[in-house]
């Protein structure tokens, strides 16, 4: 475990892998930590520098008050791999992770070399529904929501296996005001204007049973970027780097592949 003093947070980290790898970075989704993507790192091949962190809020990572906007946790991001003197990644985003790779990749072309969006898009939800989950976080809790996110997290059959406390423990466990931080920050972005304007190799990813990010929506937004790929898996919900790792790794690595970012 690592930790990256930015002032005005400290960002929890962790790098497997080859230290002189290309390098990849993964920026997890709201309410988990960087334990989500273990399965999959795990099936990756060798010669990749496999950069993880914990957002403002989340995890190991600092949780400085609330309300948060997208422009500060695309920041923090920046500045963690400016520490980290990272150059020509492939970001790897998921969920809010998905915007803040988009985020990061119009102000910083010089760090990101090609995305990997999965089960993101340029604006998800409306305003109104993240102001009504704030109120609620904040009057009973993440507990009170629990539920209801798992059921857009997983498909019906993961969600019959004893496997889906971890999840849920997971999610319940996050400060209260780190997620409700995130929801602001989300709330607050429509990237449909400078994501049209990116030219980098992209690929998209969605889960057929997503009950956050909708298949659809995922493909509207790679689609904002000429010569996009999109890859549904299917029986996973928005966290299928969780449900199907092994398909999730075949397709990455294919994409790393594809674009010379390993031989």
């Amino acid at each position: 475990m690592q930790i990256a003093d930015l002032g005005d947070v400290q960002l929890h980290y962790r790098i497997d892998g080859d230290a002189d790898g290309a390098p990849i970075v993964f920026a997890n989704s709201l309410g988990t930590d960087l334990r989500v993507w273990d399965a999959v790192v795990d099936l990756l091949p060798a010669g990749l520098r496999v950069i993880r962190y914990d957002k403002r809020g989340h995890g190991l990572s600092s949780c400085p008050p609330p309300p948060y906007s997208m422009g500060a946790l695309v920041r923090d991001a920046e500045r963690l791999l400016d520490f980290l003197e990272v150059r020509d990644c492939v970001f790897v985003g998921l969920s809010i992770g998905g915007m803040i790779a988009q985020g990061l990749a119009v102000k910083r072309l010089d760090q990101i070399r090609a995305l990997v969006l999965s089960n993101t898009a340029a604006k998800i939800g409306t305003a109104e529904m993240w102001k009504d989950r704030v109120q609620m976080v904040q009057a009973q809790g993440i507990g009170a929501l629990a539920d209801a996110v798992m059921e857009r997290w997983f498909s019906r059959g993961y969600r019959a296996s004893p496997q889906l406390q971890l999840w849920h423990n997971m999610l319940v466990q996050q400060s209260r005001d780190g997620y409700a931080g995130c929801c602001a920050a989300i709330a607050g972005t429509d990237f449909y204007t400078p994501t049209s304007g990116l030219r980098l190799p992209c690929l998209g990813i969605a889960g057929s049973e997503d009950g956050a990010t909708p298949p659809d929506l995922v493909r509207e937004t790679v689609d904002l970027i000429p010569g996009s790929r999109f890859h549904l898996i299917r029986r996973a919900g928005h966290i299928p780097c969780v449900e199907q790792p092994e398909e999730y790794a075949e397709r990455l690595t294919a994409f790393l592949q594809e674009t010379g970012h390993i031989g």
